[in-house]
């Protein structure tokens, strides 16, 4: 019998927490849930170095510890959005405030090159302003994240990973997008 192979994808996933759990520090939180998180489902094949960053917005709680991982999987996005959403809930991610202070965040940056659940709707919620995006959340995953590109504390550690990564809406290199940003924003995210 020849055992069918699954299709794999490219995943970025955005990692970050700014609250202690049972693990103890953010930091420590973070370190247990990567080296958790790979598995015969999912492959780690990169991670960024951790970064201490301003949470946002601006003095909405302590600094976080971010980063970003590459995983290779056969899951669909659907599928590896509820396997993190059941890592933030074992480590007590409660999903009080849209923006706030929390355990542990799990966001999916990307699947490949592709755009889901479509360009009209990804286009949506980029487009969306920001004192709307603080109160509505889509009900469905939007891929690539409508906001990466505007963000230093994904940019820094996703370019740690995937430089080279072309964001297939709007064309630019991970390298580009982060060069846009301003220096003062792009200073704000440090080492660990």
């Amino acid at each position: 019998m020849v055992k069918i192979r699954a299709k794999t994808r490219i995943f970025h996933v955005a990692f970050g927490g700014n609250v202690e759990t049972s693990q103890g520090s953010p930091q420590k939180t973070i370190e247990t849930v990567l080296s958790s998180l790979g598995s015969d489902e999912v492959r780690i094949t990169g991670q960024s170095l951790l970064y201490d960053t301003p949470a946002f917005p601006k003095g909405s709680g302590p600094n976080f510890v971010n980063g970003v991982v590459e995983v290779v999987t056969a899951l669909s996005a659907q599928e590896l959005l509820k396997r993190l959403h059941a890592v933030e809930t074992e480590f007590g991610r409660k999903r009080i405030s849209r923006w706030g202070a929390r355990t542990l965040d799990l966001d999916i940056l990307t699947c490949g090159q592709e755009i889901l659940p479509n360009p009209d709707i990804w286009q949506y919620w980029h487009d969306l302003p920001a004192e709307r995006q603080q109160v509505e959340a889509p009900d469905t995953l939007i891929l690539p994240h409508p906001r990466l590109h505007q963000r230093a504390f994904v940019l820094v550690p996703f370019s740690d990973v995937a430089t080279d990564w072309r964001h297939p809406v709007l064309g630019q290199s991970v390298n580009e997008m982060l060069k846009a940003l301003p220096e003062n924003v792009k200073n704000e995210v440090k080492p660990l």
